[in-house]
């Protein structure tokens, strides 16, 4: 195959093809140049790339940050609004990584990026498929705990009304609320609101 066909097969393969993964399958940047210029492939932000045909998906903007921040996880208002909780519609990706970590400079796409530690960072990660590609996601009950947690960032009504909308609507169980409380170090905080609500 050459290198022409590689990268034409990883953007049928893919929606968004980064140029770390292009130069992993041994394209190189002259024939990406070369794919541009003849209208076979698109710039659609620094170092990703897609077909002409391609059509963003509802979620495009988690698509570009988990190419950009590749061991990132997207969190807090980010992830409330992927798993439909509460009313928050942000207009920057959350994502997380992993502490100590050098935070990336995104230029394409508006982004918040929040350092994590330990357990804080590798627990509650969920893996979805977007179309064609894969979006790290920290799960409902780790996203509640994390609101908590990062309740100065976000805001302390935001984080309630996350903790009313999962327990009300029975989207996740006390039990993994609370063991994710403990992971995040906020169970003291969150219990006078869990009692309140159950």
């Amino acid at each position: 195959m050459t290198q022409r066909d590689i990268a034409k097969q990883l953007l049928s393969n893919n929606s968004i093809v980064s140029s770390r993964e292009l130069a992993d399958s041994g394209v190189h940047r002259e024939t990406i140049r070369r794919l541009i210029e003849s209208g076979e492939m698109i710039r659609i932000a620094r170092g990703l790339y897609s077909s002409p045909q391609f059509i963003p998906a509802e979620k495009y903007s988690l698509i570009v940050a988990q190419k950009t921040v590749k061991r990132g996880v997207v969190c807090l208002m980010s992830a409330l609004s992927f798993h439909e909780i509460g009313t928050q519609n942000p207009s920057e990706v959350w994502m997380a990584i992993s502490r100590p970590g050098r935070i990336p400079t995104v230029d394409n796409i508006p982004m918040k990026v929040i350092t994590f530690s330990g357990a804080s960072f590798t627990e509650g990660i969920e893996t979805h498929q977007i179309d064609d590609d894969e979006i790290k996601v920290y799960c409902i009950s780790k996203t509640v705990a994390d609101c908590f947690k990062y309740r100065n960032k976000i805001g302390l009504d935001v984080a309630i009304e996350a903790l009313k909308d999962v327990i009300q609507n029975k989207r996740t169980s006390i039990e993994e609320i609370i063991h994710y409380a403990e992971v995040c170090r906020v169970r003291k905080i969150m219990r006078p609101y869990m009692e309140s609500i159950v």
